[in-house]
């Protein structure tokens, strides 16, 4: 697709004032990197460790808005889909980079990637894209979206969500859950393949399938970007240089949200809850404010792009990072969590049947995000 015409935004002093978030978020992490030490929760306690915990999430959510900009000044410049796929990668990447981090220097934990591809799935399955449609739906009634790219994310996410965190739970070649050499070298190299075909598909082959369908006068999107884009170089620098420090300050949230956990006797599954809505925001934000300006097929394409990219990309890595230094991982999801995802995945199929999508569906969405919230607290994955 040709990028879009646009007129270049200003790239003087002021322009670049409106990146102090930016800058705020890299010199907290540095102040709490430096005193470290002195700011362990169990020393400062409750009421502190409230008030660093407070501090760390606003920041966080100033930076967020920052890394909102700068993927819909690239969406501008390139189009649909390369746009939203600048802004899935990104965040896809620096968070396989984090829960690879976090394996190979924190604690032996089997299960870590397991429990955070599967929090994502239900956050981005069920969650954002209850909340695009419902809030969507409210708006404009019926939305329409291109059939062909939907089924193209479904058709990929399928086999690589059902052989990576279903199917091991039910061999018996490794115990727990785990996988066996061969099913590991295959679930790497079907994982890789899968996604980099699908990738050669959505950019290459059929690009077109992934934009907003044609529409009458009574259906037509609502402009959707309100900025002027500097140069590309520009917004790439700035979506980098948000979204590492966001990753990196996530790992320091995740310290204090632990321990307000702890100390309420709260399930431990709920800390890497949170961390991922953080993580995820972005996508979140950039998807509802499709949804609500009719733009439905950039929604979906946030939404089901990032369900195949944290799967088809968090998968291999971990599985490699895992076989090299020889640490023990399990993917394969509970009894619980099989159910709530094949009924995840089958409500997904049914929603991208036809090409408009209503308010029900996103209810229904919402309703069995509900029941896996209500599931942390109430079950075991």
């Amino acid at each position: 697709m040709p990028k879009q015409d646009h007129q270049p935004g200003r790239t003087g002093p002021l322009a670049f004032l409106a990146e102090w978030p930016t800058v705020l978020i890299w010199g907290v992490f540095a102040l709490l990197t430096a005193l470290g030490g002195a700011l362990k929760p169990d020393l400062i306690g409750e009421a502190g460790s409230l008030v660093v915990l407070g501090l760390i999430f606003v920041v966080m959510l100033m930076a967020v808005f920052r890394v909102v900009h700068h993927a819909e000044c690239l969406a501008v410049i390139f189009g649909e889909p390369l746009g939203t796929l600048i802004l899935t990668l990104s965040v896809i990447g620096i968070e396989v980079a984090l829960i690879t981090a976090v394996m190979l220097t924190g604690e032996n934990t089997p299960t870590l990637a397991r429990d955070t591809m599967f929090s994502v799935l239900m956050i981005v399955l069920n969650g954002l894209v209850g909340l695009s449609l419902l809030l969507g739906g409210l708006r404009h009634g019926l939305q329409v979206f291109n059939l062909s790219g939907a089924n193209a994310y479904l058709v990929v996410l399928l086999p690589v969500a059902i052989t990576s965190l279903v199917l091991p739970r039910f061999t018996p070649s490794a115990p727990g859950g785990g996988l066996s050499n061969l099913q590991t070298v295959f679930q790497i190299v079907v994982s890789i393949a899968l996604y980099g075909i699908f990738l050669l598909y959505q950019t290459v082959q059929n690009p077109n399938v992934f934009q907003q369908p044609a529409h009458d006068d009574d259906n037509a999107p609502e402009p959707m970007h309100h900025v002027r884009p500097k140069s590309t170089g520009v917004h790439v620098l700035g979506l980098l240089l948000t979204l590492v420090p966001l990753v990196l300050m996530s790992k320091k949230l995740a310290v204090y949200v632990d321990f307000g956990i702890a100390q309420i006797g709260a399930p431990v599954a709920l800390g890497g809850f949170i961390v991922a809505i953080m993580i995820l925001t972005p996508e979140g934000l950039a998807a509802l404010d499709a949804a609500r300006h009719n733009q439905q097929q950039r929604a979906v394409n946030i939404c089901l792009g990032s369900a195949l990219a944290t799967i088809g990309l968090t998968v291999p890595a971990v599985l490699t990072a895992a076989w090299i230094v020889d640490l023990p991982i399990e993917l394969g999801l509970s009894s619980s969590g099989v159910v709530i995802l094949a009924l995840s995945l089958a409500i997904s199929i049914v929603t991208f049947v036809g090409t408009r999508t209503n308010a029900l569906q996103g209810v229904v969405h919402l309703a069995v995000f509900l029941a896996y919230v209500i599931l942390i607290f109430d079950g075991d994955f």
